[in-house]
C-alpha cells in the first residue's frame, strides 16, 4: 500500500462530512504565497478555514512570474483584496545556489532548465524581494493589504518583514 493510498482512505472519510459546495470566491478575500515546506500547515498558523483563502505555495514561497499569475487570477476573477506572504525558518532555498543546482540536473539529463530555482542566502531580504515584486506587478495591483513575514518552524511563530 502507498501513502496515496492511505490518502485516499482519508479523502473517503473526508468526504463523508463534506459540506460542500462553498462559493468560488474566497469569502475573507485574501490570497496567501507561501513556501511548499510540509512543516508549514498554512490553514492551522493562520487560522483558515475551507473556502476563506487562496493559498497559493512552491518552493520558497517566492513571488515567481506564476505566483503572479496565481495572484492576478486570484485578484482580478475571484475578487481577493489582501495578499500575505510567508517564508520561514530553516528552508531548504537557503541551501543552494541557482547555478549549482541548474549545474546538477544539465549534468544528470543533458538539459539546463530554463527556469530559476530562485535559491536565497537571506530569508528577511529574499521576503523584502517578493514583496517588491507583487508591488511593482502590473497585473497585481488590486491589493488594500500586502505583507509579509517569516514562520519560525521551532515556535510557530511569525515575523513580520517590512520593506
Amino acid at each position: 500500500m502507498t501513502v496515496t493510498d492511505d490518502y485516499l482512505a482519508n479523502n473517503a472519510e473526508y468526504a463523508g462530512g463534506f459540506q460542500g459546495p462553498l462559493p468560488l470566491p474566497p469569502s475573507k478575500h485574501i490570497a496567501v504565497l507561501a513556501c511548499m515546506d510540509a512543516r508549514i500547515d498554512v490553514y492551522r498558523v493562520l487560522g483558515i478555514k475551507e473556502g476563506e483563502s487562496h493559498v497559493i505555495r512552491n518552493a520558497g514561497g517566492v513571488a515567481t512570474d506564476d505566483a503572479i499569475r496565481s495572484l492576478a487570477i486570484s485578484q482580478r476573477l475571484l475578487g481577493t483584496q489582501e495578499i500575505i506572504l510567508i517564508h520561514h525558518t530553516d528552508c531548504g532555498m537557503l541551501t543552494f545556489t541557482d547555478d549549482d543546482f541548474k549545474r546538477s540536473i544539465q549534468d544528470e539529463t543533458g538539459i539546463k532548465p530554463p527556469w530559476a530555482a530562485e535559491a536565497f542566502p537571506d530569508i528577511a531580504e529574499d521576503v523584502r524581494q517578493s514583496l517588491r515584486r507583487i508591488e511593482n506587478s502590473p497585473f497585481v495591483t488590486k491589493h488594500v493589504s500586502l505583507r509579509g513575514f517569516i514562520f519560525d518552524v521551532a515556535s510557530g511563530k511569525l515575523e513580520e518583514v517590512t520593506l
